[in-house]
């Protein structure tokens, strides 16, 4: 059977609370092909709600579109599944790696990726169950022995996972500290599956790492492209990349957050866009009084005289620190 994807793909994460429509179309304008859903939790399917039934929601122009489902009880994620057959897209991801108490305390995501027997016998489910091509995200279950995470990988990959994609961080450590390459690569040794690689991807040089010191030609990024739908365009051609300027990080900026308007409606898409608007403005030399205004965005009215203010630019104080970061992650082209 044929790769799920095509050699040096770049992937969007499923990322809870961000990767809804508007935001992928804002990473697909700059050359991301491979979008996922947010992560869908598998009860919440199963019972009907209908915020999460939203969630699967595929736009028009999405020519490709991967779903990922979280969960631990067997019923709920049999009826989920039934669910999302009736749902038109390209692949069905099951998370064991997410590490956040929520999910955690449902014995799900990384918890039940702890669980060897019992993480198969979830996937088997799903496996028996859905029309769609399927892989799985885990994380690394040790950092310095790999057999734990090898039985995982060589399971889910027997029980008929077609890729999978490793998180090189064990779940205690979250989003942070060093990548765990060398676990990711003994994955990828021992498998016949295509192997993902993902964790610190945040800008060309972190990319051509995880991909040197893993030898995944396949890479999944996530929080490196919260706010920064160009690291796509960066990672794709890093030598003739140019970093936005601050008036084309204003026009992506407003376009994402009017498409959420759009989509949610005012009052519900300036709440959800306000953590979206800080993770542009992030790292980017925005002055205090910009971000603290993200707070006060009720109106579309707010939202315009808001603009005003990002279109004044980063501050003097940003410019001169370029000058002597002029490789730095998430610049501006000043």
């Amino acid at each position: 059977m044929n790769n799920i994807y095509p050699e040096n793909s770049i992937i969007l994460a499923p990322l809870s609370g961000y990767t809804d429509l508007p935001y992928r179309n804002s990473a697909r304008r700059f050359g991301c092909r491979f979008c996922f859903t947010e992560m869908i939790d598998a009860g919440s399917l199963a019972y009907g709600n209908a915020k999460t039934t939203r969630l699967v929601d595929r736009g028009p122009g999405e020519k490709w579109l991967g779903v990922q489902l979280v969960g631990s009880d067997h019923g709920r994620i049999r009826r989920a599944v039934e669910i999302l057959n009736e749902h038109d897209f390209d692949v069905l991801d099951f998370n064991l790696g997410c590490p956040v108490p929520k999910v955690a305390k449902k014995g799900a995501g990384a918890v039940l990726g702890q669980n060897l027997d019992e993480a198969l016998r979830c996937f088997e489910i799903i496996k028996k169950k859905s029309r769609h091509r399927l892989c799985a995200k885990i994380r690394i279950l040790d950092e310095n022995d790999p057999e734990p995470t090898l039985k995982l990988a060589k399971g889910l990959a027997d029980a008929g996972a077609e890729a999978l994609t490793v998180h090189g961080r064990v779940r205690s450590k979250f989003y942070s500290g060093p990548v765990y390459f060398d676990m990711i690569a003994a994955v990828r040794a021992a498998l016949d599956i295509q192997v993902i690689a993902n964790g610190g991807v945040n800008g060309a040089e972190s990319y051509a790492e995880i991909r040197e010191k893993t030898a995944c030609d396949v890479v999944m990024v996530a929080r490196g492209a919260m706010g920064n739908p160009w690291l796509f365009r960066e990672l794709a051609d890093p030598e003739n990349y140019v970093p936005p300027t601050s008036d084309e990080l204003a026009d992506e900026l407003e376009r994402h957050i009017r498409e959420m308007i759009d989509y949610y409606g005012e009052a519900l898409g300036l709440r959800v866009a306000r953590k979206i608007i800080l993770d542009y403005l992030r790292g980017r030399g925005f002055q205090g009084k910009v971000k603290n205004a993200v707070s006060f965005l009720n109106k579309t009215e707010d939202f315009a005289e808001f603009m005003g203010l990002v279109r004044e630019g980063p501050s003097g104080r940003y410019r001169q620190w370029l000058k002597n970061c002029p490789d730095a992650d998430r610049r501006l082209e000043i």
